[in-house]
Formats: structure tokens, C-alpha cells, sequence
């Protein structure tokens, strides 16, 4: 293959030095220039028929999982949980060993990773697969140390699993962090298909650990009423003893639950772009190309807004958590959580409206370069939002079917409303804001540097040194008794104190200087981008954990669920929810890279 490889680069070289009067020459009649246009010619298809088998194999592995989960829900007794587990450790091995392959085999041959993808992997997201892998190992130790306590009725599948899991999870986690902008160039077909293979293992796990979920809360809310018209009764359940460290294990575990599923959507998503990748060859400019970095400059009434979102919003959930934990929630409650968003989603809709007047404004040109990172991250926002979305018109069908002139059915019908039109206003603004070729102008930022310093010096002009000099005089007087050696140390020591605290004093009021200078240097189109996607960052953070720690408003007020069906409308949400919470935290991501090309 490299001798193909070799010829082909060759045939280019050659076809360069013909001369430019294709009139009277025909290439096609070169041997070379044939030879060279089979061989790309079959490595295209040789390429194509390799991402072909890899989508099937993941694609078949997907399919057998998913109709093991799928018997596991509706016949609990031909397959149960102890099947599923078994399916999904075999498949967490058989990555785990192709991962280790990689690791220590494939990227230590000559010519492996030739180039990197400057776009795959940015810092949020391995940050991200960081946080979240931690807290999926800080979960599964948690779910060991339950199933420890409670071993006399459970078996010993509930902690290999976990354990297993642990496993997984820290070393998928160090493989991404150090190897998710990989292009690898040899091994093709056996890359893709390990790449495919470990992505159906999380896709897989992500499902289980949706249904999962669905099942606790079908199991808690059926408990509820057994509790309720049978009190006490609990002699054929495995229960949790009265210790303190069984219910750290059982909080802990619900707790940190939502976070296996975000860690599971994030994996899947790097090593789909990291497939993409396989084989792929990066031109020299574009694999130099240097990437914008976060610095928190000219904003000021993004972070005021988006912080005040977030304080108000974590008031709210704690308000709601409360009530909703009791056994007689409070319609009260609900209208302060609906009024709450009602507030919110119309700034975040007005706000990605302007931003896209912006940047239709702007004569930046799209970027049309292939980039695998970006089209996935299309892919996944318009996929994502269309959980909540379906969600939203679902509800408003059912509001509007029974009683819409309601207080509580209004504010519903309204926030339903309101959520679609702000998760199309974010795509539209996202997207859009993806697709423009960032331009660092060299020569402006030099003049900002130089137009900082000089502002700098010329606001403290010999401050510094007349402040030291004045504190050096004061330490070298003399105090007035001599012979008092401990109030001569004391106030030196409070001399010391005291320039340390004017050094501090200085030094922020430098960077203060430079950051007002910053931000009064830019134009007024960048200023407005960067202040709507830090308020919009700042605001899906929020909306993110709201719905992520157990704040499901649309299966607990009752009324789609009484229009629907329990089980039709429990379907609904617990499919749709997890789609809208990752579409939540995929979007920061979006929004954060608008910010740094703004």
C-alpha cells in the first residue's frame, strides 16, 4: 500500500510538470497517470467498503442488545437484568481489549498517526468525558458497596459488573483524552470495526441505563401507593437496612445516576468522529491551523444575566425538589417552576435570534472545509432537540384537549410552546455560528497589546514606587522605644502584610485596566456574540441540571399522564427527557465554541 502510496505522489509531481496546454496533450493516455487514478480510485472503494462493514457490525451488535433490553422490559422472566448485564460485560471486554490493542499495538507502528484533527476532541468535551467518567467510577462504587450490604438477596453479578464497568470506563476515559484526534493510517478495517464496536457498547449502556431508570421511578411511584394503603408492609422487598452506611451507598447511587448516561452519549460521539477520521489525510494548512482559545474577555452582561439565571433557577429546584419529595406536592410549586421558565426561555429565544442577525451581518465566509467534529455536532443538536420537541407538542395536545383555560394547564401550554421555540431559535443560532470561518487579524490584536500597555502605564504613572518608597521609609524608622523588641517585630510584620496587600491591590487594578481595555476594543458585533453565548451557555447549565437531578414537571403534574395513559405517557418522557438533557449539555458545548470565534 505505501508503494501505491509512493507512485501516486509521483503521478502527481509528473502531471504537475506537463506543460499547462492541455489542448494537444491527452493525460489519459499516460500509464502512469492511469495507474495513479485506479489506485485512488480502489482506495476510495476500499474505504467506503470498509466503513460499510463496521456500521453493519455495530449496527447488528446494537440490534441484539437492544432486543435483549427489549425482552428484558416486557418478559421479565425469559430474560431478566443478570442477562442484559452478561450481554454488556462481554461487549465491555471485547472493547476493552481492542482498546489495549490500540494503545499498545497499532499507534506504536512506524507511520501511524501521521495527522491529527485540530477540531476533533476540544477541551470541553475530553473535560467533560473527565468529569463525567469520574462520577460514573464514583457511582458503580457506590452500587458495589450497596450490593455488599445487601449480599444476602442479591447476587454476585450485581458487583463483577460494576466492577468491570470501573474498569472500562478509566480506561476508555484515558484513550479519549490522549487519542481523540487520532487519523490513523494503518490497520483501517480493523480500527473502524473496534471504533464501532466499543460505540454500540456505550449506546448500549446508555439504553439500559435509561430503561433502568425508568423502571426505579415506575417501581418508586408504585411503592408510594403500596406505602400508602399498606403501611409497613416491606417483609418480601430487599430493602435497604436502617444504617448509615447503606443509605450513603443508596443516596450516592441516585445521586450520581444521571451522569452514566452523559458520559455514555459523550463517548459515543468522540469515537463516531474519531471513525470518520480513519485513513483520512489533513492538508498542511489546515492541520496548522491555529485554534481560537477561551479567554473570559468582553463580556460583562452575559455572566450578570446567566449568573442570576443560574442562582434563581437552583432556588427554584430546591423549592420544587422539596415539595416534590412529599407525599401532598403543592400545585404552588409548579406555577413558580412553569413561571420560572416562561421568564427564561423567552430571553434565551430573543437572544439567539439576535445573534443570528449578527451574523448575517457579518461578512465572515462559511467554512467549508470537511470537518467530521463539526457535521456530528449538526447532527447531534438537531437529533437531540427533538426529544424535548416531541415532548412539547405532545403535551400541548393534550392540554389543549382538556382544560386550557386552567392556571396550571396555561403556564404548561405556554412553556411547552415557549421550549420549542427556543431549542429551534439555539439550533438555527448554533449551527450557524459553527459554519463561520473564524479570521485572527494579527495586526489588530499586536495594536491591543501595545494600546493595553501603554493605557496601563499611563494610568499608574509612579504609583508603584511612591507607594514603596513610602512603605520602605516606614519600615526603616525607628520605633519609639528601642528597648520594646516585640513591638518592633510586630510592626514589621505588619509592614510586610501591608505591601503584600498593596501588591495585591495593584495587580487588580491592572487587570482590571486591561480587561475594560479589551472589551472597549472590540467591535460592537462581537461584543453582542460573546455577551448572548455566555448568557446562553450560562442559562443551559442550568436547564440542564434542573431536569438531570430529578425535576420532571411534565410526568408529575398528572395532567398528560391522565390524558394519555400511564404507560403511553410514561414511554413519552422517559425516552424523550434523556434527549433533552443531553441535548442541554451538547449545546454548551456549541455555545462555547461560537464564543471563541466570535
Amino acid at each position: 500500500m505505501s508503494d501505491k502510496k509512493v507512485s501516486c505522489r509521483h503521478c502527481k509531481s509528473r502531471s504537475a510538470s506537463v506543460p499547462a496546454d492541455s489542448t494537444t496533450i491527452h493525460y489519459e493516455k499516460f500509464w502512469l497517470y492511469r495507474h495513479c487514478s485506479s489506485v485512488q480510485q480502489r482506495h476510495q472503494q476500499a474505504q467506503k467498503a470498509g466503513q460499510l462493514f463496521s456500521g453493519l457490525l455495530a449496527l447488528n451488535v446494537v440490534f441484539l442488545g437492544s432486543a435483549f433490553i427489549s425482552s428484558m422490559i416486557f418478559n421479565r422472566v425469559a430474560i431478566t437484568l443478570a442477562d442484559v448485564w452478561i450481554l454488556l460485560s462481554i461487549l465491555r471486554v471485547v472493547s476493552l481489549f481492542w482498546i489495549i490493542y490500540y494503545l499498545m499495538g497499532t499507534i506504536r507502528q512506524p507511520h501511524a498517526v501521521l495527522y491529527r484533527d485540530s477540531h476533533a476532541g476540544p477541551i470541553w468535551v475530553r473535560g467533560s468525558v473527565l468529569l463525567f467518567g469520574s462520577c460514573s467510577i464514583l457511582l458503580n462504587v457506590f452500587q458495589i458497596g450497596y450490593s455488599t450490604v445487601l449480599v444476602h438477596c442479591k447476587s454476585k453479578l450485581e458487583i463483577l459488573f460494576p466492577i468491570i464497568g470501573i474498569v472500562f470506563i478509566s480506561t476508555q476515559a484515558y484513550f479519549l483524552w490522549h487519542h481523540s484526534k487520532d487519523c490513523i493510517q494503518v490497520q483501517h478495517n480493523f480500527t473502524r470495526c473496534g471504533l464501532m464496536v466499543t460505540t454500540a457498547t456505550n449506546l448500549l449502556v446508555w439504553l439500559l441505563a435509561v430503561t433502568n431508570d425508568t423502571l426505579h421511578i415506575e417501581i418508586e411511584s408504585q411503592l408510594r401507593e403500596v406505602e400508602q394503603r399498606f403501611a409497613g408492609n416491606k417483609t418480601a422487598l430487599c430493602i435497604c437496612p436502617n444504617t448509615t452506611i447503606c443509605k450513603i451507598f443508596q443516596k450516592g447511587y441516585i445521586l450520581l445516576y444521571p451522569f452514566n448516561t452523559e458520559y455514555s452519549l459523550v463517548c459515543c460521539s468522540m469515537l463516531y468522529v474519531m471513525w470518520k477520521n480513519v485513513g483520512r489525510r489533513i492538508s498542511h494548512h489546515h492541520n496548522l491551523k491555529t485554534r481560537p482559545k477561551f479567554k473570559l474577555q468582553g463580556v460583562v452582561f452575559g455572566p450578570v444575566l446567566g449568573t442570576s439565571a443560574v442562582i434563581i433557577g437552583a432556588c427554584v429546584f430546591m423549592m420544587y425538589q422539596i415539595q416534590a419529595t412529599s407525599l401532598d406536592p403543592s400545585h404552588q410549586v409548579l406555577v413558580i417552576y412553569y413561571s420560572y421558565y416562561i421568564v427564561l426561555l423567552p430571553l434565551m429565544s430573543v437572544g439567539a435570534v439576535v445573534g443570528t442577525i449578527i451574523h448575517a451581518l457579518e461578512k465572515k465566509e462559511l467554512d467549508t472545509v470537511q470537518n467530521p467534529t463539526r457535521s456530528l455536532d449538526v447532527v447531534l443538536l438537531m437529533g437531540a432537540a427533538l426529544g424535548q420537541i416531541c415532548m412539547s407538542y405532545f403535551s400541548i395536545v393534550a392540554l389543549m384537549g382538556s382544560n386550557p383555560r386552567d392556571l396550571l394547564n396555561s403556564l404548561a401550554l405556554a412553556y411547552s410552546v415557549l421550549m420549542i421555540l427556543q431549542n429551534i431559535t439555539q439550533n438555527v443560532f448554533i449551527i450557524d455560528g459553527l459554519h463561520r470561518r473564524h479570521i485572527v487579524a494579527a495586526a489588530e490584536a499586536k495594536h491591543a497589546g501595545r494600546s493595553e500597555q501603554h493605557t496601563v502605564a499611563a494610568e499608574l504613572p509612579g504609583e508603584e514606587e511612591s507607594t514603596l518608597s513610602s512603605i520602605q521609609e516606614h519600615i526603616q524608622t525607628p520605633p519609639a522605644k528601642e528597648e520594646d523588641a516585640k513591638e518592633d517585630q510586630n510592626c514589621e510584620a505588619h509592614s510586610q502584610r501591608r505591601v503584600s496587600v498593596l501588591e495585591l491591590g495593584q495587580e487588580i487594578r491592572k487587570a482590571s485596566l486591561s480587561y475594560i481595555h479589551t472589551y472597549s476594543h472590540l467591535s460592537w458585533k462581537r461584543k453582542v456574540l460573546r455577551e448572548i453565548s455566555f448568557f446562553l451557555v450560562l442559562s443551559n447549565i442550568i436547564l440542564w441540571i434542573m431536569p438531570t437531578f430529578g425535576s420532571h414537571p411534565l410526568f408529575e403534574n398528572g395532567m398528560e399522564r391522565s390524558f394519555y395513559g400511564y404507560s403511553t405517557w410514561f414511554v413519552i418522557v422517559n425516552f424523550g427527557l434523556p434527549l433533552a438533557v443531553f441535548y442541554r449539555m451538547h449545546s454548551v458545548g456549541g455555545l462555547l465554541e461560537v464564543y471563541v470565534t466570535a
